[in-house]
Order: C-alpha cells, then structure tokens, then sequence
C-alpha cells in the first residue's frame, strides 16, 4: 500500500478522530497511521475497520504524548518515500511530508496550532514563570517546523471559513473549504426527551463550566455530560450534589447515538471553534443546539431557526434564559429545519469532494 492517512493520534473520541476513520472507510486503499490509539479513543473502531498502523511502541512511551508524536513522525516514517499519495492532518503529522519524496502531498487543517500563534500568551498565561521560557522555545519550534512542512504541500484543506481564515493569517495561504463529515444517517432523531446534552470535550477553553453553572441554577432542568476531558475533576466537584446533572463520560458510538435522540436539545459553548462536527451531529437528530456565536459555530447553526446563538462570550444568564426559551415545543418546531440543515455536512458530500484531492 503506498497510500496513506496520518493523524498525530487516536487520543479521544473526538471529531478528528472521526473524521479520519471515515475517510480511510470510505477509501480503503489508503492506511491510517497514528503515533498511538489512546483507551479512550478505541470505542471509535469499529468490526471490519481497516487496520491502524502505530508508529510508537513500548520504548516511546514514556515521552509523553506530544514529544512521542514528534518523534515517530519525524523518525519512523521512512516508508513514506515512495508513497503516491499521502493526506496529512493534525499539528505533528505534517512533520513527516520531508520524508516523501514522491507523489501527493495533501495537508487536511482541522485547525493550525493556535498555541504557536494568536493563543500563545493565553496559554503562556497558565504556566508558572519558571516553565515560561522552554514554553516558548518549544512554541517556536513547533511554529518554525510546522510552517515549513506546510509550504512542501500541493493542496491545503481548512475544515471551515474559519480555519481558512487563520491559514490566510498566520501562514499566508489560501486553503480550500471541505468541511468534515457527519453520519446523518447514524444520528437520528428518537424522542423529545427531558434532558439537555453537552457533548464538548471538557477542557477549559470549552466553557462547559458556564454550561454546569447555569443548571446549578435551575434545578427543574436536567443537564447530561456527554464526554471526559482534563477538567472531569474539576466539573464533577463543580456539580457536587446537583441531582440534575449527570456526567457520563466517553461513550460507545451506540450510546452516544441513543443519547442525543433522545435529547431535547444540545449545548455547545466552545472558545472560537475551529468547525464544531458535535452540533452538526446534533442537528442531524434533529436537536437544535444552543451555541456562541462566534468560530466555526457561526458557519453550522442558524440563530432561531437551528438553535440559538448566544454572544461571546456566553454568561450563565444567558445560558439559563437560552435554556428556558428551548422548551419541548420550539425544538420540536425546529426539527426539520435542524435535519435539512446538517445534511449539508453529510458523509456523502464531504467523500465526494475528498475523492477530487485523492483521486484526481
């Protein structure tokens, strides 16, 4: 096989994640490569998957899983010296176009390191002074590698107008749009249930704290935490004792499906999304979604006819007042308007449109 699909990693079961086993179903002559297939992410595989090649092993380890992913990628990737086609996406990946000598280059941008540019001091900020000057050595290194590996590319792909948007600015290219796919046959609406669900991995720039908050404040509503993330901790304690909030964790592919049927709408809340595929997932069960209007959201959901945008950054008032002008009748009236809506972002034309850059 000289066909190729590299992601950093399987690290959680997240929307890249999916979008990369997707890609790799729908053309089965290229392999998936990955530094490592992290627990969390293993309920995204699926019987009859083609297999996941993992460049890291026992003796990688132990660096750590952003030094493990620069490594393999920049030391393990001889075979990709004769590829014919090989689609990079993720911040490390893109390292190892150097080692292919021949054939496609394709860069597929779900969002470029935003650590090395506009969210540098934000993330600077959360470091101790002493960490702060190998922070930055290692921004710019990152920076400086990733530059270069994007300059060797024939085609770039942003996933949304607004990761195009960043490309323009930080690197000075202009990407085309293919926006990732969603299986608006697997999501599908079940029943008006009496629940909101928040399906953003739980991690600060996500807000999910804003979305716990709100429900701490309305008790007659029910909240589901549909996902696990570096905070889980921190949210858990935050909702100590609040009988209307449950946290599930990473769920199957199954489960997942079962519990946004049954929703009576999601919440998404997210810090300047790159694209947000959970909204979309949403609307193809035909959930609207209460969302920031701001990022990639701007471009998914539709204010008062898919859900509701709030503005940014969202406060727990407006989260509650969202939530309280969502009920059972104005979402079942926007269910079609969710369905019709989230078919634009369907598997079938995202395939379509991929078959143009990988099979020309």
């Amino acid at each position: 096989m000289s066909r190729y699909v590299l992601l950093d990693s399987l690290q959680v079961a997240g929307g890249s994640e999916r979008m990369m086993l997707d890609l790799v179903r729908g053309f089965p002559d290229y392999r998936l490569v990955v530094s490592r297939v992290f627990r969390d992410a293993r309920i995204l595989q699926q019987a009859g998957d083609p297999d996941v090649r993992c460049l890291g092993s026992w003796y990688t380890r132990p660096m750590g899983r952003i030094p493990e992913a620069i490594f393999c990628f920049r030391h393990a990737t001889a075979f990709l010296e004769d590829a014919e086609c090989v689609l990079y996406s993720g911040f490390y990946a893109p390292f190892a176009v150097e080692r292919q000598r021949h054939g496609r280059r394709v860069h597929y941008c779900n969002a470029p390191p935003r650590f090395a540019y506009d969210m540098r001091q934000f993330y600077l900020d959360k470091l101790p002074p002493p960490a702060r000057p190998a922070a930055v050595a290692f921004f710019d290194y990152i920076r400086r590698h990733y530059e270069a590996s994007v300059a060797r590319m024939d085609v770039v792909i942003a996933n949304s107008q607004n990761v195009r948007g960043r490309l323009k600015d930080f690197l000075g290219i202009d990407a085309q749009v293919i926006n990732p796919p969603t299986d608006t046959g697997r999501f599908r609406w079940i029943e008006s249930g009496d629940y909101f669900v928040s399906l953003a991995r739980l991690a600060g720039y996500k807000r999910v704290d804003t979305i716990v908050r709100a429900f701490l404040q309305m008790p007659d509503r029910k909240l589901v935490v549909a996902s696990g993330g570096p905070q889980e901790s921190y949210l858990r304690g935050l909702a100590s004792g609040a009988r209307n909030i449950e946290f599930t964790g990473w769920m199957s592919e199954e489960e997942l499906v079962g519990l946004i049927g049954r929703a009576r709408a999601a919440i998404y809340l997210p810090r300047d999304e790159d694209f947000g595929m959970s909204p979309v997932e949403a609307m193809s069960a035909g959930k609207p979604v209460i969302g920031v209007a701001e990022g990639g959201l701007l471009e998914t959901i539709v204010d008062g006819e898919t859900g509701f945008l709030l503005p940014a950054p969202p406060s727990v008032d407006a989260v509650v007042d969202a939530v309280r002008r969502m009920t059972p009748g104005r979402a079942a009236q926007m269910r079609e308007a969710c369905e019709a809506n989230a078919r634009r972002f369907s598997k079938t034309v995202f395939l379509e449109k991929m078959r143009g850059i990988l099979e020309p």
